[in-house]
């Protein structure tokens, strides 16, 4: 079954372009099988099934990828300058998990109030060798920025999200919001203190069902 599961993740990850090496196959199948040994213990996703794991879990976080690469690459950093992403809400790590093995140059800190799952984050980023991977439990309102990036996968709506995490955002932040099909009620009760400055539709590679990133900035 790993066999047929890590070349459907490769052929999904080709899908993408996203170029991913070996060692970043491995490390997602690794993260993959931590997933299911914890979420017998934890409850870390309702979803039980290697293959619904990899095709709702997995490749649709991968499937984000390349949006978040492209605006990471437009930040213009020096080498070896770091971009700061909290990953909001992220229950056993996705998409954070996703992010941290396909950008290395993007530190990405997973918050959850749920202290097993901050507490499995750790795990994976210990058992996995990944640096630029922390969880931490807390409530995201708690929480100091100033961070580049804010993301989160299915977590809460649009004026809940920003509102909790505007604390965190750095002035020139932007919000990544991952969402099923288009939210236009939740667009359309916002403050004029956070604009919508794109909906981008996206593909999930094996998986038939709608999936937009909504991108926000703060004003004022």
């Amino acid at each position: 079954m790993s066999a047929a599961l890590r070349s459907q993740l490769e052929r999904g990850a080709q899908q993408l372009n996203l170029g991913l090496g070996v060692a970043q196959i491995d490390t997602l199948m690794a993260f993959l099988d931590l997933l299911q040994k914890w979420n017998k213990v934890y409850n870390l996703t309702a979803v039980r099934d290697p293959q619904e794991m990899m095709t709702h879990h997995l490749l649709d976080s991968l499937a984000a990828v390349p949006a978040l690469r492209r605006h990471v690459a437009s930040l213009g950093r020096q080498p070896g300058e770091r971009v700061a992403q909290l990953d909001v809400g992220s229950g056993g790590g996705l998409p954070g998990v996703v992010f941290a093995v396909c950008c290395p140059e993007v530190d990405v800190h997973c918050v959850d109030t749920v202290a097993k799952k901050a507490a499995f984050l750790q795990q994976v980023a210990v058992s996995l060798k990944l640096p630029n991977l922390k969880g931490i439990h807390a409530r995201v309102e708690s929480l100091k920025g100033p961070y580049d990036i804010v993301s989160c996968r299915a977590f809460a709506s649009l004026i809940d999200f920003t509102t909790w995490s505007r604390a965190a955002i750095a002035p020139q932040g932007i919000w990544f919001a991952m969402k099923g099909k288009k939210p236009d009620d939740e667009m359309a009760v916002l403050g004029a203190d956070v604009q919508v400055f794109h909906v981008e539709h996206l593909e999930v590679p094996g998986l038939d069902a709608e999936r937009c990133i909504v991108w926000l900035r703060p004003i004022g």
